[in-house]
């Protein structure tokens, strides 16, 4: 029987999650979210564990709303390049396997900027702040993990009015999980 281990940044991205499921909560931002997943896996039984990552995330390019299932989490803030050029691997991005092609660039930096959104808009469709952290450490321990995040935003400047948006991206978030729990 598989079990499920739902993880979100913040208490109101998990507000609607089926009574009975467990819930971790993060914190925000990449080192966060990594800490709190590694303590998490390392006190408990991973053998029978699939991780849900659940949350907001900012559209990065027009015409984006709704739920999406990433494929592969991009490290944004992370100076690749010159990592690369010293002959080391960044691991910058990683795959999420079940996807739906989507891309999900990660990082520290809260995006509202116009500049920074249209320069990661090159690279990926969406943003949020934790999904790396929680993905590269459920790699670390060999855990499956499905990252769902539904769009709150565009990451620009209505991205500051968020905390308004959380509670309607999670009711959508949480019947998601009810829907994916009761088909598993």
């Amino acid at each position: 029987m598989t079990d499920y281990l739902v993880v979100s940044a913040i208490a109101g991205e998990a507000r609607y999650v089926p009574d009975g499921l467990p819930v971790l909560i993060t914190g925000v931002g990449k080192t966060q979210a990594a800490v709190a997943m590694t303590r998490a896996l390392a006190t408990r039984d991973t053998s029978d564990l699939v991780v849900l990552n659940v949350g907001t995330t900012g559209a990065l390019r027009d015409g984006l709303s709704g739920i999406y299932l990433p494929s592969s989490v991009i490290n944004h803030d992370l100076n690749a390049d010159a990592i690369r050029a010293i002959g080391l691997d960044p691991q910058e991005e990683l795959p999420v396997d079940g996807g739906d092609g989507t891309v999900l660039a990660s990082g520290d930096v809260f995006v509202a900027d116009p500049v920074v959104r249209d320069r990661l808009a090159e690279r990926a469709h969406l943003v949020d702040m934790e999904a790396y952290g929680v993905v590269y450490a459920c790699r670390e321990f060999g855990v499956p993990v499905k990252v769902v995040k539904h769009v709150s935003d565009a990451a620009d400047d209505a991205a500051f009015d968020w905390p308004a948006q959380v509670d309607a991206s999670a009711k959508v978030l949480g019947e998601w999980v009810t829907e994916f729990v009761r088909q598993a």
